[in-house]
């Protein structure tokens, strides 16, 4: 099991970095819009994984630990919302973009996290 759970969180984080690598090149904004895609696609998963098969599944082990683990990144959202927080060139009370990126993406993983669930359910 620790193997599966191992190889699917190298192919999230592969997919991570690939969907991330795409969406920078289309789209150049101050704001990191790759970290919030993915986090909130990641949540929705896992709520999705949860709801329908529980904790304890070994699908939810796989794709959810391993996958979603690897995908998602919880420390790259929070170092992005502490730049743009602590950004100097950052216009006037554009230091307020970065607590919005934060506050944003937490209550928006939340929301769709339970949204996921809701439909696995």
């Amino acid at each position: 099991m620790m193997l599966w759970i191992a190889l699917a969180g190298g192919v999230g984080a592969a997919t991570r970095f690939l969907l991330d690598s795409w969406i920078v090149t289309r789209v150049r904004h101050r704001v990191p819009l790759g970290t919030i895609v993915i986090n909130l696609v990641g949540s929705f998963v896992l709520g999705l994984l949860v709801g329908h098969f529980g904790h304890a599944s070994e699908l939810t082990k796989v794709v959810g630990t391993g996958a979603m683990g690897g995908f998602t990144t919880f420390s790259t959202a929070c170092v992005e919302s502490a730049r743009l927080l602590l950004d100097p060139k950052a216009p006037r009370n554009g230091h307020l973009v970065g607590v919005l990126h934060g506050v944003g993406m937490l209550v928006g993983a939340v929301l769709l996290a339970a949204l996921g669930y809701a439909v696995g359910a």
